[in-house]
């Protein structure tokens, strides 16, 4: 692939490199690259001289966009369809003559992967800013297809008693476990590969694929709900999606296979090797306690960012179809093509909301989308509870289009608060912990809300207080649209977009000196 030329970064650790391992070739302009071999291809002398510029090298970053985005759709299948058929797996796994229990108690195994999700983060976080991010989401990939593709196998309460919700609930900790590296793993991926100017929109792409793995999902849900009888579904149709994870996961551990490592990572590495032994193994005791305290400022950034993001995310996308059924006995097949045309809308609203974050700012969209939650989550749901069709979608449409606000800036934002040699590994544990805390339990916490209170507008209450959160988050982060990677050069799509970077870092230093 193409090899990177770079100025000298602000940290002792650069964080964009070429992924190529061995000396690095200087290439020329574009139709240098064109015209001849790399052996015959000129440096450009202004960028070499320079220091640290990366050059990214297109076809990897458009690589690597494709594979993180399919492997997380595929990873949040699961959730998908866990979610749209949780009334059914409550007959199944939890029989009881209170259909609310049973959606708790349903609802309860699910939240119960999230409580496993921040352990997942520590493991998989530090291993992988340790030996490779493309190694650690192979090996997620591979968990959370065996974890999914088991469900399907479990046999129900009525063969073999209380010990089918004990299989379920292992199965659900090996997906949560799996799953604590994902995320923070795929958005270190992309941010690691794209051009500063287009993180925003080359990030929104893997939001894309968690929308996608939900359209999924809840689309087969659908269809079966369509097809088959009550009876069916609750004795061998609900089995289907969850096998269908199998061959899924061969899939997308085929295409994370394929990626070439980070250039980020690629560099650390390269770097690592030529330091003294000593050095690297402190490095390695104090992992954790930096990744966690000696980042505790980004942190709870991220922490607020993504309780903001995952409440608003679980409340519309995972419980909203179990509120219209158990709640307002809204019919559940309409209930579920109403939020699947949302999700739709949102995939179709994606990338443009990507773009805008990179022209405007990670900062005024997100506080656009926790202005929005707070004023509107009220009357969204009040039109919801009309119960007409065209009031459920109105409704539905303004969460989901808020919702977007996050979705497409999120995957850029949160792997810029923290450096390089952290990312993984901090993004993970503080990505999880909030997940866990309040994001995966939102749909558990929600319906107990609902039965404890008797009022049914707790879900607007409950993204209202998440907005407020968020929105003081947004107050206190950095804008980071158009900036490198914190310690990184900037990186960018070509040498004329490098030979303006160099001088744009020189002018001040010439500056300095004249004064």
């Amino acid at each position: 692939m193409q090899s990177s030329k770079r100025a000298q970064a602000s940290e002792h650790v650069p964080t964009q490199s070429p992924v190529a391992q061995g000396p690095r070739k200087p290439v020329g302009n574009r139709a240098d690259a064109a015209s001849g071999p790399p052996a015959e291809r000129k440096p450009d002398p202004e960028v070499q001289s320079s220091g640290e510029v990366t050059v990214v090298d297109p076809v990897m970053v458009k690589r690597a966009v494709s594979a993180a985005a399919l492997g997380n759709a595929m990873e949040w299948f699961d959730f998908g369809v866990y979610s749209y058929i949780a009334v059914t797996l409550g007959h199944v796994f939890f029989p009881s003559g209170n259909p609310t229990a049973q959606l708790l108690s349903t609802f309860g195994a699910f939240a119960a992967a999230f409580l496993v999700r921040p352990i997942g983060g520590m493991v998989f976080g530090p291993l992988g800013d340790r030996i490779g991010r493309q190694k650690i989401l192979a090996i997620t990939m591979i968990m959370m297809a065996v974890g999914t593709f088991a469900i399907g196998l479990i046999p129900s309460y009525a063969s073999i008693g209380v010990g089918a919700p004990l299989l379920l609930l292992v199965a659900r900790l090996v997906q949560g476990f799996s799953t604590g590296g994902e995320y923070g793993g795929a958005s270190t991926f992309i941010a690691e590969y794209a051009p500063d100017k287009k993180r925003g929109f080359l990030g929104s792409w893997l939001e894309f694929g968690t929308l996608a793995g939900y359209v999924g999902g809840a689309g087969l849900v659908t269809l079966m709900t369509a097809l088959l009888s009550t009876e069916d579904l609750n004795s061998w149709g609900w089995r289907i999606p969850f096998l269908v994870a199998g061959p899924m996961g061969i899939i997308g551990l085929y295409l994370r296979m394929r990626l070439e490592e980070t250039p980020a990572f690629a560099q650390l590495e390269k770097e690592a090797r030529t330091k003294e032994k000593a050095r690297r193994e402190a490095e390695k005791r104090i992992g954790i306690r930096e990744m966690i305290f000696g980042q505790w400022r980004s942190m709870l950034l991220c922490i607020g960012l993504v309780l903001v993001f995952n409440v608003t995310d679980y409340m519309l996308l995972s419980y909203m179809p179990s509120y219209l059924t158990s709640e307002l006995k809204y019919d559940e097949t309409h209930g579920l093509l109403v939020v699947l045309g949302v999700m739709v809308l949102m995939m179709g609203v994606q990338p443009f909301a990507g773009r805008l974050s990179d022209r405007f700012g990670r900062r005024p969209v997100i506080a656009a989308g926790c202005l929005g939650f707070l004023v509107l989550s009220v009357p969204a749901l009040l039109l919801i509870r009309q119960g007409s069709l065209l009031a459920i979608a109105l409704g539905m449409a303004a969460l989901g289009l808020l919702l977007v606000a996050f979705t497409s800036t999120m995957p850029a934002a949160l792997p810029a608060l923290f450096p390089t040699r952290v990312r993984y590994g901090s993004l993970s544990i503080g990505f999880n912990i909030s997940v866990s805390l309040f994001g995966g339990t939102t749909p558990l916490v929600v319906t107990a809300l609902i039965g404890a209170t008797g009022n049914k507008m707790m879900p607007a209450y409950y993204m209202m207080a998440a907005a407020v959160i968020g929105g003081i988050a947004v107050l206190l982060m950095s804008e980071s649209a158009g900036k490198p990677l914190p310690g990184s050069p900037p990186a960018v799509e070509n040498e004329a977009e490098a030979r303006d970077a160099v001088r744009a870092a020189r002018r001040p230093a010439t500056a300095a000196s004249t004064a």
